[in-house]
């Protein structure tokens, strides 16, 4: 308790004031007065006391009123009330209770009574102060552990995603690449060899066109002809084949770019063209829906400097939501009203400046509700059912662009209409990445 706290005595009655006065003065408190209910109420307002000592019985507005009008204002509600009445009913004093007042003084009273109710309910009140302040500090202290948790979690999950990500993708893509290379490299022998039989064949039809019976059987009844001409298409459709194989191999290391040690110039197109590959799968044609379109519209840009693998990690998340929200409202249309306006994806980039890049990801889905889109980047939040997703890819993403490439992400979103994500990224980067 502070010695040179403010106690508003409200009294009609001088000589209760100047007694009142006298004592609370002599125990170190400062002391103000009013005579009626409404006074005590401006003065209050005025300058806040540490306590009140209010006298139930006054001409005007009596004291349990003028109790629950200081109980009802925002600026004087959590001033301690002490009643001072020559009441003794009880059903007052429990009124008195009801309306807030924190203690009871019947008069006439006694001035050692008196300052040690007086203290005690101020005591009281700065036990209360003293534990909220402690625990709107502890919930700040809590609040802030919770987003370090949170952020060092996701990083932790980020980490050992793209680890596990790239180990595996790596791993498959190396295990494909050896054995379509040696069937891609064998179909070029398997060509010229083909070849060579083939024109060995028609040079012996062009010297013997009168070939024995056995032989004219055999050649007819295999269709020999039909043979030449579609043995070469079958080689190069198996050409075409391999070649797309080794295209998908070739995307999958790019996207998962496991050999890099800090960052590194790369292509960004390269690294987006991967990654529509990877989820080619997901925009074919289906029997309830047809095929979501991707419309690159690239500029002219240079080679950026970042973490490959991790960009096109942040890519992915933006071009599988932007599928899963054409999947979604393609579920509430028919095949028709889809025909009529076809999921579209377009992807769009240009040099901002001499120093940025900017990358825009639109989609015409249903666009993100306004209820959710100011928690669209907070870890853990999903609207997709259990087991559907965990809530962490947009933040992420969000965390790959704006921590680990010093760069900048933002969406603009119109329900009904679609959404468009902007990255921005340096050209270079001024510091090492993290």
């Amino acid at each position: 308790m502070q010695e040179s706290e403010l106690i508003l005595v409200v009294d009609d009655t001088p000589a209760n004031l100047e007694v009142l006065s006298e004592a609370l003065t002599d125990a170190g408190f400062e002391v103000a007065i009013a005579t009626d209910g409404e006074r005590a109420i401006k003065q209050a307002q005025c300058s806040l006391p540490s306590l009140i000592l209010l006298d139930v019985m006054m001409p005007g507005i009596d004291g349990f009123e003028t109790c629950r009008r200081l109980k009802a204002s925002t600026i004087t509600q959590d001033i301690p009330i002490i009643f001072m009445t020559a009441l003794s009913e009880t059903t007052d004093k429990v009124n008195g209770f009801n309306l807030g007042a924190v203690d009871y003084i019947t008069k006439p009273f006694q001035e050692a009574e008196l300052i040690v109710r007086v203290k005690t309910q101020l005591k009281v009140r700065h036990f209360h102060q003293t534990l909220e302040q402690q625990v709107s500090q502890r919930t700040a202290e809590l609040t802030d552990a919770l987003k370090q948790l949170q952020h060092s979690q996701l990083k932790l999950v980020q980490s050992e995603k793209m680890a596990t990500l790239g180990q595996l993708v790596a791993g498959v893509a190396h295990e494909i690449n050896n054995p379509v290379s040696f069937i891609h490299g064998n179909l070029e022998h398997m060509e010229g060899y083909t070849q060579t039989l083939l024109n060995f064949l028609q040079l012996y039809q062009k010297h013997y066109p009168e070939p024995v019976d056995e032989i004219q059987e055999q050649a007819e009844e295999n269709d020999l002809e039909f043979l030449q001409e579609d043995v070469v298409k079958t080689l190069a459709s198996m050409k075409v084949g391999t070649q797309r194989i080794r295209e998908i191999v070739r995307s999958l290391r790019n996207f998962s770019r496991m050999d890099e040690v800090g960052f590194q110039a790369v292509n960004i197109h390269e690294g987006i063209d991967s990654t529509v590959m990877i989820l080619q799968h997901r925009l074919k044609a289906k029997p309830e829906h047809p095929e979501i379109k991707v419309i690159r519209e690239y500029g002219n840009l240079p080679l950026i400097e970042c973490y490959a693998g991790q960009l096109n990690q942040a890519f992915m998340n933006i071009l599988a939501n932007a599928i899963d929200a054409l999947e979604e409202i393609n579920t509430h249309r028919t095949y028709k009203e889809i025909q009529d306006k076809p999921g579209r994806i377009i992807i769009t980039t240009s040099v901002v400046d001499s120093q940025s890049v900017q990358i825009e990801i639109t989609d015409n889905g249903p666009g993100i509700p306004e209820i959710i889109q100011q928690r669209i980047f907070d870890p853990f939040f999903t609207t997709k059912p259990i087991g559907k997703g965990t809530g962490m890819g947009m933040s992420i993403t969000y965390q790959i662009i704006t921590e680990k490439h010093n760069g900048k992400l933002k969406f603009f979103s119109t329900p009904g209409e679609g959404t468009t994500f902007v990255i921005q990224i340096p050209i270079r980067q001024q510091i090492q990445l993290r």
